[in-house]
């Protein structure tokens, strides 16, 4: 792994060379306040790659964008929130025509561009809001931190807040970026949720390069993201590599290593801030697993216990209930033993030390509940049983989550 140091730079998506974006209303919600059209542009036609949901029903953007991608090359993502153009009548060619409108307004070709959709699934969807917003939307498109914000704004649903972030990193003495957007609060359990997530940069790498760098990055990160256990019908994760920087990346290179090393550190900064803003959540859980048997064992671990519906619970309520950890792990699939488990539970309060040898380890109550108070929860599971290591990251379970969802169409 690279040892290069990132740097944390303002500009969202905008932020790699080449890149500009927007965000509107143009009618998709009724909130007329709200931001429900997104659209990033690059200069220049860029390699680019893309992730989706493993859901057996996948709304009709993800076709058309395994479609435009299968040349490995894109200009334009076009995002709305609102609705998921899923399961709905006309879906697919709805998708089809948004790509023409905004083939339209920009000058490009329609295959270059890449829908998505976030939102209320089976609804009929028109093309009259697209058609005055993407317009709107091309004449407002910035190349700063105002676009970035617009659009990631633009691209939420329950989210309480817009998530973007950016790096600066270097190959080989060239100053390269990676910017990002994402929306995601509910229907959180991706093998790849309604997740969505858009990253620019400005490295120069070929399409199968940039496509094998982002599905090494996704198992590690996005899909140990669980909120409430559901795998949303939507879930993407689209690249776009620009190339202006003219730094290139070549296969089997310590810069390649770089840019897998900067792409996993965005990767894992918007896992936190996803989980952190699951619907109803007040608190941050992350679960790192050591001492596993190997990478997918502590994998499945992780995400057991940060999907538990008992021990989100209980650190909604400051209980230190470690039983309900090791019942999560108990029933994780996989091959190993759980006779030298320890678990420690931390945050910034202190660390209390629960359980040895899959057994109960004394600690004090009052000290686990002054620890479980905290927004950020780090649970420490090491199996005892191999070198392998993994994390997952997810949130405590409200009374909040049952009254957003008990009227999401609302």
């Amino acid at each position: 792994m690279s040892t290069t140091t990132f740097t944390v730079i303002p500009g969202g998506i905008c932020a790699p060379k080449g890149f500009s974006a927007a965000g509107v209303h143009c009618g998709i919600r009724h909130n007329h306040t709200k931001r429900d059209l997104a659209l990033i542009v690059a200069d220049v036609r860029c390699a680019g790659a893309g992730c989706y949901t493993t859901n057996k029903v996948y709304g009709a953007p993800i076709q058309v964008d395994r479609a435009h991608l299968q040349d490995g090359y894109a200009r334009a993502i076009l995002v709305n929130s609102g609705n998921a153009n899923t399961c709905a009548p006309g879906g697919l060619e709805l998708a089809q025509d948004t790509c023409k409108l905004v083939a339209d307004a920009l000058g490009m070709d329609e295959n270059d561009v890449l829908p998505s959709s976030t939102g209320v699934i089976g609804q009929a969807m028109s093309l009259e809001p697209f058609a005055k917003g993407i317009p709107e939307a091309a004449a407002q498109l910035s190349a700063d931190a105002a676009g970035s914000h617009a659009a990631a704004t633009a691209i939420m649903t329950t989210d309480t807040h817009p998530k973007e972030y950016a790096l600066a990193f270097e190959v080989n003495g060239t100053t390269c970026h990676i910017g990002a957007i994402a929306k995601g609060s509910g229907m959180i359990h991706p093998n790849m949720a309604t997740m969505l997530l858009f990253m620019t940069t400005d490295v120069k790498i070929a399409p199968a390069l940039l496509q094998k760098a982002l599905s090494a990055v996704v198992p590690a990160t996005f899909n140990q993201i669980s909120v409430d256990g559901d795998t949303s019908t939507n879930d993407t994760v689209l690249l776009l590599a620009s190339g202006l920087s003219g730094a290139e990346i070549a296969e089997n290179t310590p810069a390649y290593d770089t840019f897998v090393a900067a792409l996993t550190a965005v990767a894992e900064h918007l896992c936190r801030e996803l989980a952190a803003d699951g619907e109803g959540a007040t608190k941050l859980l992350e679960c790192t697993v050591t001492g596993a048997p190997d990478v997918a064992t502590a994998r499945a671990v992780s995400k057991s216990v940060i999907h538990s519906t008992l021990f989100k619970a209980a650190m909604f309520g400051a209980d230190a209930n470690w039983g309900r950890v090791l019942c999560a792990i108990g029933y994780t699939p996989g091959d190993f033993t759980i006779s030298k488990t320890a678990v420690r539970l931390r945050s910034k309060a202190g660390e209390v030390f629960v359980c040895e040898n899959a057994a109960y380890h004394p600690y004090s109550e009052d000290e686990a509940a002054v620890v479980l108070q905290e927004n950020e929860i780090e649970i420490l599971v090491d199996l005892g049983c191999g070198s392998s290591t993994a994390k997952a990251w997810g949130c405590d379970l409200t009374y909040d989550y049952v009254k957003i969802n008990g009227d999401y169409r609302t």
